[in-house]
């Protein structure tokens, strides 16, 4: 048996197959203490009194949250899905789909935020509303925090544009020279002296700015979607910003009607699924009038589901009319994005540039373009 066999055998086995394959450590022995966790419960079924040991975590409801979490960040998402089925319709951890007081003393964060939007369809009315307010508690705090960032972006940028006083001979006066320098006529030449030059100041015309969004909902997306969303409230209360946002996976979901509200677009994802780039940004493609005054920016792992032609397609037209891009594959505090290399080069290769980026770095990068 190989040393992969053996891993996998040992995951699938438990603790009680150590005698003959070895006990885990690092990441695959974390993975083997959530599996544990959840399939522990089978001997629980049995009659079979589990030692869980030392530092092991007992099913309580709140290690229940925590191990959602902790699932989440194990495994890939396919897999997490499969995990959080089985913990909900096989072995009942459904208290906090069903008791709203369990989420009053819950710590809020943003990973909390990303389990009570998985469990937001399945839950009881009467705890969906407790839900709703947690969410939107720890959303409003992840708002407080970004829009000082994304304010002192857009009035701290440079303005190349208004100067005070520009002295240029497309902005000179010469009516109001000449008044100036009456005085300094000199009747020999029959020339006036001008010891002061006047020039007009000129104030930019402040056109409005298109952003749009493009947001990529696979699981491995959750804090970039949540960041989003909450980019997208603030932007769309600036003025001269007309925010466009839309959630894709092989399906198209256009919420741009509800950005003041980052809860509900968050309510509107559904994580998981195939992936289809290019049908999304086609779309997307549709929003651009004034290209010039466009900034489209794609967040996804450029995982595509579906051809890429049409995505490559799509994007060099949008480079072609001289749109504003990016495609951006984690938004977040500091994660370490995971994305298809391939496609991320070729769409770098036909005009838009791919990075990570924080929220406060993409606040920057969208002032400096648009002021």
């Amino acid at each position: 048996m190989t040393d992969a066999n053996a891993r996998r055998w040992r995951l699938v086995l438990g603790r009680y197959a150590d005698r003959n394959l070895g006990g885990l450590g690092g990441a695959d022995g974390q993975m083997d203490g959530a599996l544990e966790y959840l399939y522990g419960r089978e001997y629980d079924g049995r009659g079979i009194n589990r030692d869980r040991g030392p530092g092991s975590l007992d099913p309580t409801q709140m290690n229940a949250v925590k191990w959602l979490g902790k699932a989440r960040s194990l495994f890939p998402q396919s897999v997490f899905e499969t995990l959080q089925d089985h913990a909900l319709d096989r072995y009942g951890l459904t208290d906090l789909l069903k008791d709203p007081k369990v989420l009053d003393d819950l710590e809020p964060s943003q990973d909390l935020l990303k389990v009570l939007l998985g469990f937001h369809g399945r839950a009881d009315p009467a705890v969906k509303q407790k839900l709703r307010e947690v969410a939107d508690k720890i959303i409003q705090e992840i708002i407080e925090r970004l829009r000082h960032d994304v304010m002192r972006a857009f009035s701290g940028s440079r303005n190349r544009f208004q100067r005070s006083n520009i002295k240029s001979a497309a902005n000179f006066d010469w009516r109001a020279t000449l008044r100036e320098n009456l005085k300094s006529y000199d009747p020999e030449t029959g020339r006036i002296i001008a010891e002061r030059l006047r020039f007009n100041s000129r104030t930019k015309r402040r056109l409005p700015w298109r952003v749009i969004l493009c947001v990529d909902q696979s699981g491995s997306m959750t804090d970039s979607i949540i960041h989003s969303a909450v980019m997208a409230a603030i932007l769309s209360g600036l003025p001269g910003v007309h925010v466009k946002m839309v959630l894709f996976d092989t399906s198209i979901i256009d919420v741009s009607d509800n950005l003041t509200d980052p809860l509900e677009t968050l309510l509107s994802v559904q994580l998981g699924g195939g992936t289809d780039i290019g049908r999304a940004v086609g779309y997307c493609e549709g929003f651009v009038e004034n290209p010039d005054r466009t900034v489209f920016a794609l967040i996804s792992d450029f995982a595509e589901g579906a051809s890429p032609r049409p995505l490559y397609a799509a994007i060099a037209r949008m480079n072609e009319a001289r749109v504003r891009m990016a495609g951006i594959i984690a938004l977040d505090e500091g994660g370490i994005p995971f994305y298809d290399h391939t496609i991320a080069a070729r769409v770098a290769d036909l005009g838009m540039p791919v990075a990570a980026m924080t929220p406060d770095s993409f606040a920057n990068w969208l002032a400096e373009i648009m002021t």
